[in-house]
């Protein structure tokens, strides 16, 4: 059962590059359920800001990963897509600064002559969903044992994912099939990265297999670890927006980090390494986001996001989100320009 309701899910319609134009708030309004939200997703105020424009699809979003149970698994998601261009900016999530890109539905959306991307869009004259709903459900409400606890638990497309998505599993050929199909990635990509699926999966269960028969002892591709001390000091480079930066090669980035691959509690991806060498301009530092796990409000220091870097998917069976990836200082040098 599919997280719409569905036995079988939807195959994607819309392919990358094709524009299209985001439906006017009252017509997206009546499409939600009384809680705010269609087939679990959320709409957020953060949405309704690119109402009436036309953008161009970023990505199909017929999947996604599952940054809320951390399990490296991936999620499937009905009749959505990625626009360029369209990230929340936070404003109505406590000033969040990950910069997530929106899930727009499809029943969001419409060709440029006018036409439903989907048949069964609410017709005209529906009653739409006050809109004051939406931007309650920005909170979530409190636990029972956090009752006395002031700090707010915010609820955004990001925490809410797992509800709106259900299993996908390495073995459905489907999801490659669409990643082709709508431009997302191209044939040989796809090969690639369902071969590092099946790589990594052997090299999880042959933890538990004799010594002889593991490679690099289990260890998952790309074969990465720190080499610096558990503690690492800030590199203190204090770089400002517009700033002009250079990935440093992997031998220095793992001087810079623990053996647990991590610089002062942040996490050195897989996803990171490719970008080793490459150069870009500072977009601005990332000081606090929304925990998905959680819905609390993480505060970090010493970090940035760098303009045109942003996580590929590669060794996630291609995960569409392009989410901004989190540098610490000492990941990079500064360039002159």
């Amino acid at each position: 059962m599919s997280a719409t309701g569905s036995s079988a899910p939807s195959r994607p319609i819309l392919r990358t590059g094709e524009r299209v134009r985001v439906r006017t708030a009252e017509e997206i309004l009546a499409t939600l359920d009384e809680n705010g939200t269609l087939d679990g997703l959320p709409l957020m105020p953060e949405t309704l800001a690119f109402a009436g424009r036309e953008l161009p699809v970023h990505l199909s979003a017929h999947k996604t990963c599952d940054t809320i149970n951390h399990r490296g698994t991936t999620r499937r998601m009905d009749r959505a897509v990625h626009l360029t261009g369209a990230r929340c900016d936070g404003s109505a999530h406590g000033g969040c600064q990950a910069g997530c890109q929106l899930f727009f539905k499809e029943e969001w959306l419409e060709r440029l002559d006018g036409t439903p991307i989907r048949d069964g869009v609410p017709a005209t004259g529906t009653i739409p969903l006050p809109l004051t709903v939406i931007e309650s459900g920005t909170t979530a409400a409190p636990e029972p044992d956090d009752e006395t606890d002031a700090e707010p638990r915010y609820r955004c497309q990001a925490t809410e994912l797992v509800r709106a998505t259900s299993y996908l599993p390495v073995h459905d050929w489907r999801q490659y099939v669409d990643d082709v199909r709508t431009g997302n990635v191209s044939f040989a990509a796809t090969v690639r990265s369902l071969f590092l699926s099946v790589f990594n999966n052997y090299q999880k269960l042959s933890r538990k297999l004799p010594a002889r028969l593991r490679i690099r002892d289990g260890a998952f591709y790309p074969f990465y670890r720190g080499t610096g001390a558990a503690k690492q000091p800030p590199a203190g480079l204090d770089l400002q927006p517009g700033e002009l930066v250079e990935v440093r090669d992997k031998a220095e980035i793992m001087a810079a980090l623990g053996p647990n691959n991590r610089n002062r509690g942040l996490w050195f991806d897989a996803e990171m390494l490719p970008y080793a060498g490459r150069r870009g301009r500072v977009l601005g530092k990332v000081e606090k986001i929304v925990d998905e796990s959680s819905g609390r409000m993480l505060k970090l220091r010493d970090c940035v996001v760098v303009d045109q870097i942003t996580c590929a998917g590669q060794f996630n069976r291609y995960c569409p989100r392009s989410d901004y990836i989190y540098w610490r200082e000492a990941w990079l040098r500064r360039v002159q320009d």
